[in-house]
């Protein structure tokens, strides 16, 4: 179970961007491929840019053509979902199970092992890259003798 937190709008209205604001607290959605997070490809772990809370493992992410990361798995217990009608059809939205912050929608045509593809807006993630193994030549690694 994940802890809630709760802004008030002012206080998101301070924190946030007007384009993160837009998708994060008014549930819009960014154009296709305006992402960098599109094309990341290093190792690391997804976080929602309203809290920080880790939603994706790397290792879930795939290329699904669509223009918005997707991934077919999200941590255990880090997304929590609503049905949305919005385009009339009911689909299903996800948010970060933390602040609440919309990050997008899931589909049930990704591939396995779940079957899933959650199309997440880049403009609601922050990606954190995993710390590589210290380079030996770099000015600040340790060097202790042996």
């Amino acid at each position: 179970m994940v802890d809630k937190i709760v802004r008030s709008e002012a206080d998101w209205h301070c924190a946030l961007t007007p384009e993160e604001r837009a998708v994060l607290r008014e549930e819009g959605t960014e154009r296709p491929f305006s992402s960098p997070l599109y094309h990341e490809a290093r190792k690391g772990v997804y976080v929602c840019a309203g809290c920080g809370l880790p939603l994706f493992d790397s290792q879930a992410k795939y290329d699904s053509g669509t223009g918005w990361p997707s991934f077919f798995d999200a941590l255990p217990g880090h997304v929590e979902t609503k049905v949305d009608f919005k385009l009339v059809v009911p689909r299903t939205e996800y948010h970060c199970a933390r602040c609440g912050s919309h990050q997008g929608h899931v589909f049930g045509d990704g591939p396995a092992p779940t079957g899933l593809r959650y199309c997440n807006n880049g403009v609601a993630l922050r990606f954190e890259a995993d710390a590589g193994p210290t380079d030996p030549a770099a000015p600040d690694a340790d060097r202790r003798e042996a």
